[in-house]
């Protein structure tokens, strides 16, 4: 016998129909996207997000010690005072600034150098590339063990200037040899508290000295040297992106090098070295594992850094909210920097 199709179906079947309509339109083409980063999303809502809240509430919490204890302080914001008024903390602030701004100035221009350069190289171009990209390859670790050596007092960069004669010709000359302590140095170079005060009177009641560390000199060297590859690497794909037809009527103009650079190369791989400053930027206010194989805090904190402090509160003193508190600080400077550049970049795509 031969079903009729104009037959009303039974109720199983009509069950058995919608479950199907219902699985198509759940795995159809807009929603399968959808449903493959959901477990993505889970993960980065938990590990990420409620992480980054439950050390909110740490932060603002009594817990010290083994014993777990979230009771909020009283004052509420108590763990942030201490934190405003500790003089390590104050130091390790400067010293954020003061690496990040030498770094990003010292690994940028050098990146833009090495990219023109072997941008007008003929042969070995891939060669060249690779040479100074290869830094980038290492860990901030083996970076910091290899500078740690060359800027020790007794050995390293302090050998060149006797092999060289240039201590001879100082002893010669009357003069006092050079022997710079470098990672071990606690001088502040132009200090700045009293230019400062006069201008922002509050900062009187800031108690560590504004300037630039001496011994943060040679960890901003050494930080430069590992990424300047990394920039020279972007620059050279700015460069790519240059037309030959622009270049080729500057050329016609009678347009000088520096011309050139000046008014053509520069302005093009402005984007380039926006990007470059972002993601250098993050690097540097985060820096922890560099400095803590160089030099530690150094002398009198000198080199000391956000990351260190968190670490060594968190683990050495097991002040979890000290260590929170610092943690959320660091948080909200970062993303002063990261939020703007990414509705900068979400409003240009949609454009």
């Amino acid at each position: 016998m031969i079903a009729n199709p104009t037959q009303p179906s039974t109720p199983a079947a009509q069950v058995k129909r919608s479950a199907t309509l219902r699985r198509r339109r759940l795995f159809n083409a807009k929603n399968a996207p959808r449903l493959l980063l959901l477990p993505s999303f889970i993960l980065l809502g938990i590990f990420v997000y409620g992480f980054i809240g439950y050390t909110v509430v740490v932060s603002f919490s009594k817990w010290q010690g083994l014993g777990q204890n979230l009771n909020p302080t009283s004052p509420l914001t108590q763990n942030f005072t201490d934190l405003a008024g500790s003089t390590r903390f104050q130091s390790d602030i400067r010293n954020m600034i003061v690496f990040t701004v030498l770094f990003l100035i010292a690994a940028t221009v050098a990146g833009m150098v090495l990219a023109l350069l072997v941008d007008r190289v003929v042969i070995g171009k891939g060669f060249f590339r690779t040479l100074f990209l290869f830094p980038y390859s290492l860990s901030f670790v083996v970076t910091g063990v290899v500078w740690r050596w060359l800027f020790n007092p007794e050995s390293g960069v302090n050998m060149l200037f006797n092999v060289t004669g240039v201590n001879s010709a100082l002893h010669n000359a009357g003069m006092p040899e050079l022997r710079p302590g470098w990672l071990t140095d606690p001088t502040v170079l132009a200090p700045l508290n009293g230019a400062l005060e006069s201008v922002f009177p509050a900062l009187a009641e800031v108690k560590t000295q504004f300037g630039i560390p001496a011994a943060l000199i040679p960890i901003v060297i050494a930080a430069s040297w590992q990424f300047a590859g990394f920039a020279m690497a972007m620059y050279l794909a700015g460069l790519g992106s240059i037309p030959e037809e622009t270049r080729e009527a500057s050329r016609v103009d009678g347009a000088s090098g520096w011309q050139a650079l000046r008014h053509i190369t520069l302005p093009l791989l402005r984007p380039t070295t926006v990007s470059i400053l972002v993601i250098l930027g993050f690097t540097s206010l985060k820096i922890f594992d560099l400095v803590f194989v160089m030099s530690g805090s150094g002398p009198g904190f000198a080199t000391d850094m956000p990351g260190i402090y968190i670490y060594e509160q968190m683990f050495g003193g097991l002040n979890y909210n000290s260590a929170a508190a610092a943690a959320v600080v660091m948080l909200i400077i970062i993303a002063v920097i990261a939020v703007p550049y990414l509705l900068r970049t979400y409003r240009k795509d949609k454009v």
